[in-house]
């Protein structure tokens, strides 16, 4: 991780995903995967479906998005919460003591929630996810984690580059390696407070850091006529492996290995703010 320059921090404004109806909200299926994989997903190598973006997590009882910012399970979020508060009273500097945590609905706090991943272009991708809870929103929205073969595959595009956009680094062109680290500047250390629910909110010259799904238009890994955005950067992503890994990097993280990034140090039980989910779709499953 690197924490070269400061960041400032500036609230977000725009908001958050509506409510959907469907366990994947609808987007226009593309020709060449229509018959095969479903609209919000992308047709890989004719072998499987990946998501077209980065997933946020959807109540099942209310059909309403949960908070990005915060975990989804009760306990974990009472602790971010508590976190967030305390840090913002005794760490930073002004500027960072006075960024409000973002809000949260009453129904989401103190409540088991149940919760499928669902795919969709322009809105805030969910941060603060552990493997198992991302595992279960793919299993629940009717697709699966994908392998890390599958990730690396579906990253590398049908022309198998190193980047989504090609074979060598282009600095700003996936969200990642970003020159400021937001747990620098809240807390003067990069190390520390990775539950603070301000993390993800926090913007540099170039904008904000955590950036909306499809934002990053060059960070497109083609298929067809189709593509897939951010399978490096924005935020880390979970996948099936032994043990519990994540893939592509976050935008902080201080990586130029492209479609080759993966952290295999964590169990499926962590979670921070750059822990996010994108899922799989074999295509023998049912429609």
């Amino acid at each position: 991780m690197d924490s070269r320059a400061s960041v400032t921090i500036v609230p977000l404004r725009e908001p958050m995903a509506p409510p959907v109806s469907t366990s994947a909200a609808p987007l226009v299926a593309r020709a060449h995967s229509a018959s095969a994989c479903p609209s919000e997903m992308v047709l890989v190598s004719g072998r499987f479906c990946v998501d077209r973006f980065e997933s946020h997590l959807v109540s099942r009882a209310r059909r309403e998005p949960v908070s990005p910012d915060y975990p989804s399970t009760p306990n974990l979020l009472d602790f971010a919460l508590g976190q967030g508060f305390e840090m913002r009273e005794t760490t930073g500097d002004v500027n960072a003591r006075a960024m409000p945590l973002p809000l949260i609905a009453n129904w989401q706090r103190g409540e088991s929630l149940s919760t499928f991943a669902a795919s969709r272009r322009g809105v805030r991708p969910s941060g603060y996810v552990t493997g198992l809870v991302a595992a279960s929103a793919c299993e629940a929205a009717g697709k699966r984690l994908c392998t890390g073969e599958e990730l690396t595959t579906a990253c590398r595009g049908q022309e198998d580059r190193q980047f989504p956009y090609g074979d060598d680094y282009e600095h700003g062109a996936c969200n990642v390696f970003r020159a400021g680290h937001p747990a620098k500047t809240l807390h003067g250390n990069p190390s520390t407070g990775h539950l603070d629910p301000r993390l993800n909110r926090a913007r540099d010259k170039d904008g904000p850091l955590l950036r909306l799904t499809g934002e990053s238009l060059a960070c497109q890994s083609r298929w067809g006529d189709d593509g897939v955005y951010d399978l490096v950067g924005n935020l880390d992503e979970w996948i099936d492996e032994p043990g519990g890994a994540f893939a592509g990097g976050f935008y902080a993280r201080s990586t130029r290995s492209g479609c080759d990034a993966v952290v295999a140090t964590h169990p499926t039980t962590y979670l921070d703010y750059s822990t996010g989910i994108r899922c799989c779709r074999d295509l023998s499953a049912p429609r």
